[in-house]
């Protein structure tokens, strides 16, 4: 296999950049660029060791660089590991990954460090997948899933299950191959519940995938409602700093602003939309217009109401658009006489918050509700991992199987045909964890990696 090479870092000006090298010659190429101020050869250096010295190259000084040295297996990858780090200047750092290039390296694929990780048996499949779950997390609770997935507990979890039906399997074979032993039946019952508990244990991973989603990717969210009742001030007070103009003029926004705030550690991709009311003005409709776009397309929508004024006709319109979405309602300017309350919007069945956009009272409550309507409130994310797609459609297809196979045992179908389906679940188990992933399977792991990672 051959060696290659990447830079590690934000191709950015910092602090530091680091330029990865993996493979059986990393420490002789290295040796070839960097001169230890030592004097000591970076051929004799120890495996965990760092050496300080300058990158050489043709001759001419490129920088002063720190290296470090991983002998393999002991290293990320499993194979011996030079890491460079230089001056993090965008120049310098092209600089040095050119020279390593030209002594022999090869330039890495996206993912492929974590790949060869992979490949050597340094990481699980699953485990592989969380290092990028790591870096894109957003928030806590991303955070707390992808680290315990890189710890294995997902691995851990499909493990689990993957060997129970392993075991059944071997049950059914003996059982069907050696009749003459005189082995003990297979019973009936006792498979199905073993079947049951396996479907059980995959319907709790499969319970946790909407909630990761929306933690891994955050929730597009409109803010809606007519012209004038706050939703530039709301939008302003989630993020913290004002990004919506706010005057006491109707008809203000006629564009839709977008930006992202954290609520509960959930990202809400917030939209703030212009009033939605009958307007002769041709820029203020075409907003109204993306506004109902918005409302329509979003996951979850806070429609925001005046507490301060009776309900109008245009609220009503709105509260029936918004009857079958998840919806939080919002009454604004409670820092005013109120003029309504939650009882006014019981049959609409959907939480009702009090806020003052104007004084930033009420975000809690928001932030609550929001959790609560999206079944996030009880989720324990120190001891949860999220699934992403793939795994989700593995698991999936696995109790599908199962599905199958408990229904052909009522059935009374032959116990063949019974161990023909729970094979296919273990393979769609082993796909998972990558113990039987096809290649191009783990191609489309890593490609979707960043380069140097």
């Amino acid at each position: 296999m051959s060696t290659i090479c990447a830079i590690s870092t934000p191709v950015a000006v910092g602090g530091i950049s680091v330029i990865r090298i993996s493979g059986n010659d990393a420490v002789n190429i290295a040796e070839k660029i960097f001169v230890p101020f030592s004097k000591k050869p970076v051929s004799q250096m120890l495996g965990h060791t760092c050496a300080y010295g300058k990158i050489v190259f043709n001759g001419r000084t490129i920088d002063d660089a720190l290296l470090t040295v991983f002998l393999a297996p002991k290293s990320y990858t499993g194979e011996n590991v030079a890491e460079i780090s230089c001056h993090g200047g965008i120049f310098v750092t092209k600089e040095v990954l050119r020279a390593c290039i030209a002594s022999g390296a090869e330039p890495a694929e996206p993912g492929e460090f974590t790949k060869r990780a992979f490949l050597n048996g340094k990481l699980s499949l699953t485990q592989a997948e969380a290092v990028m779950d790591v870096i894109s997390a957003e928030g806590k609770q991303a955070l707390n899933s992808a680290n315990l997935a890189h710890e294995g507990v997902l691995f851990k979890k499909i493990k689990s299950t993957t060997d129970d039906l392993v075991k059944i399997l071997s049950e059914l074979a003996a059982w069907v191959d050696y009749p003459e032993e005189d082995l003990p039946s297979v019973e009936n019952d006792v498979l199905a519940t073993s079947l049951n508990t396996a479907i059980s244990q995959l319907n709790l991973i499969l319970c946790d995938y909407d909630s990761g989603l929306i933690f891994r990717n955050g929730v597009d969210t409109a803010i809606v409602g007519r012209a004038n009742v706050g939703k530039s001030s709301l939008m302003n007070m989630l993020l913290g700093f004002d990004r919506s103009i706010v005057t006491d003029i109707a008809g203000t926004t006629r564009d839709v602003i977008e930006e992202s705030a954290r609520l509960g550690g959930v990202v809400l991709k917030l939209s703030d939309t212009a009033g939605i009311r009958q307007t002769d003005d041709k820029v203020e409709s075409m907003g109204v217009d993306l506004a109902k776009k918005k409302l329509e397309n979003a996951r979850l929508v806070i429609a925001v109401f005046d507490a301060s004024e009776e309900l109008t006709h245009e609220d009503k319109r709105l509260l029936d658009e918004i009857k079958d979405k998840q919806c939080v309602i919002v009454l604004n300017k409670t820092d005013l006489q109120a003029k309504i309350s939650e009882d006014d919007f019981a049959e609409y069945k959907k939480p009702v918050v009090l806020i003052s956009a104007k004084e930033q009272k009420g975000k809690k409550d928001l932030e609550n509700a929001v959790l609560s309507i999206l079944r996030l409130d009880n989720v324990n994310s120190d001891t949860t991992v999220f699934a992403n797609e793939r795994q989700k459609n593995c698991v999936e297809k696995a109790k599908n199987s199962l599905e199958l196979a408990l229904n052909a045992l009522n059935l009374g179908e032959t116990l063949d045909a019974v161990t023909v389906t729970i094979s296919k679940a273990c393979d769609f188990l082993l796909e998972l964890t990558g113990e039987k992933a096809t290649e191009a399977v783990i191609d489309e792991v890593f490609h979707n990696f960043c380069v140097g990672k």
